[in-house]
């Protein structure tokens, strides 16, 4: 398939390109960008006044369905990779995806959590997010490791890593009192495959004084030992009031060599299973925090009181919840959420959730999607609202750093693990055909907390491998391009 991109404001953060061109794409990948560009039975899209640029890479996304991926798509996402988590077996996490299609690329790491559950708590993983969540709140996974348990997980995720996984993700946070030691083993494990890892860090010193480590000195100090890529997620929602003091130390471990990357999205609230060691009532009020800050996302159920709270992770620790850490409404938090983003080098990342249905589904091929889907408004906006917020009102971002920050960084972090990776996040000749065009004056979210599934608008078109996704603002429903990216063992 051909495609000439006519006219366009073409965006190319790998050559630092911004202006006006045409793109020619042919065979699933980029062929030419230049100007007066002819293309003998090419089908032409005329995309003056818009921006072209690198489809954006999500590091960090939980939906693993059809559903779940036209929403990202209508968001501008290209690729989608479940690495803070990941999923194992890995091949059986592939194999599916591939099987049920998939309108975006995607992808998953080694799965720290899954193993551990594995080898301390006889809890066989099946690949899916469902059974994920509902490990989390189980305590036999989370306690520290024997060196006979520590070594059996570790060959484990060897073993996942030689299979194609991305890296390795660490659940840090939700086993928060487990020893160092073991966590520095991952990262010598990681600097010898030669992969990154993506962990969402454990408490902070300030919020639990009686923490083993502090989560943010923790990630800089293992990936200044070991030299191992070491990704810390979300940091807007692990950091909440005391990101200034986390940015500090991610900025002079960085300014000394150590090889560590950092992620943020748009939202003052967080989401996760209601069984979480961290949402836990005692650790919810080291949070400054309470059972009202938590709402269950299938019900809508804002948690009255501790009583409650403790009811629901009892009887159902894997049911997914939001938890709201900063408060969208108050100049100060919202201050907070932006210096998240604007951090140098920060990448957006999402952490979308699936979308759940009252019946139990997790899945819909109809589109529009069928009313009732809850999920996380990130799952929709997280990526239109970061461009509305930091490029159309606060000016922080040029269009040329935002294709940085949502396409070309994420996409260099995978090139040790995923050499395919490199023809991902530019416009360069011989790039993957993956393209975002957008309408720089609409583009915004439309997701709320209280009706999530709306899909974001702006994203006039949306190629996968040169397969039209989203044309004129609307999704193909008949569009399930998206492949595999796989790691490649060393």
């Amino acid at each position: 398939m051909r495609t000439l991109l006519r006219g366009g404001r073409v965006v190319d953060p790998g050559t630092g390109f911004d202006g006006v061109a045409d793109v020619l794409l042919d065979d699933g990948k980029v062929e030419a960008v230049g100007t007066g560009l002819g293309a003998e039975n090419a089908t032409e899209v005329d995309v003056g006044g818009l921006v072209v640029g690198p489809g954006f890479v999500d590091l960090h996304s939980h939906v693993h369905s059809v559903a779940g991926q036209r929403l990202q798509a209508m968001d501008g996402v290209t690729t989608a990779l479940d690495l803070e988590a990941g999923l194992m077996p890995v091949d059986r996490a592939y194999a599916e995806a591939a099987k049920a299609g998939r309108p975006l690329h995607y992808g998953f790491s080694a799965s720290w959590g899954a193993a551990r559950a594995q080898v301390l708590a006889d809890i066989a993983p099946d690949a899916s997010i469902e059974s994920g969540l509902a490990v989390l709140g189980n305590p036999r996974w989370q306690r520290s490791s024997s060196k006979a348990e520590l070594q059996a997980w570790l060959s484990l995720l060897e073993g996942e890593l030689a299979k194609g996984a991305l890296g390795i993700g660490i659940l840090m946070g939700y086993a928060p009192a487990t020893e160092p030691g073991e966590f520095l083993a991952v990262a010598h494990l990681a600097a010898k495959a030669g992969v990154p890892t993506y962990t969402h860090v454990r408490e902070l010193v300030e919020v639990d004084p009686d923490i083993p480590v502090d989560g943010s000195v923790e990630i800089v100090a293992a990936a200044g030992e070991t030299g191992a890529a070491m990704h810390h997620c979300h940091v807007n929602s692990t950091s909440g009031h005391h990101i200034d003091r986390v940015l500090a130390t991610l900025d002079t471990a960085r300014r000394e060599g150590s090889r560590v990357t950092v992620e943020a999205y748009p939202y003052g609230a967080g989401s996760t299973a209601v069984g979480a060691a961290f949402i836990e009532p005692e650790r919810l009020k080291l949070k400054g925090l309470g059972p009202s800050s938590v709402v269950i996302l299938e019900t809508g159920e804002r948690v009255r009181d501790e009583a409650r709270l403790r009811q629901l992770r009892a009887q159902d620790p894997g049911a997914p919840c939001l938890l709201e850490f900063l408060d969208e409404t108050n100049d100060r938090d919202r201050n907070l959420l932006h210096q998240a983003l604007a951090f140098p080098d920060a990448v957006v990342a999402s952490d979308a959730m699936p979308v759940y249905w009252k019946d139990g589904r997790t899945e819909s091929t109809d589109w529009p999607l069928p009313a009732g889907g809850t999920t996380h408004p990130r799952t929709a906006g997280t990526f239109a609202k970061t461009l509305r917020l930091m490029v159309r009102e606060a000016g922080a971002w040029s269009w040329l750093e935002a294709f940085r920050r949502c396409s070309y960084l994420p996409s260099r972090l995978l090139d040790d693990v995923a050499p395919s990776a490199r023809g991902k996040g530019h416009l360069g000749a011989g790039a993957d055909a993956d393209l975002v065009v957008i309408d720089p004056a609409k583009i915004t979210d439309t997701a709320t907390y209280t009706d999530p599934t709306r899909p974001s608008v702006g994203v006039r078109h949306l190629y996968v491998a040169g397969v039209p996704v989203v044309t004129e603002g609307n999704l193909n429903t008949d569009a399930l391009p998206g492949q595999p990216l796989r790691g490649e063992p060393k």
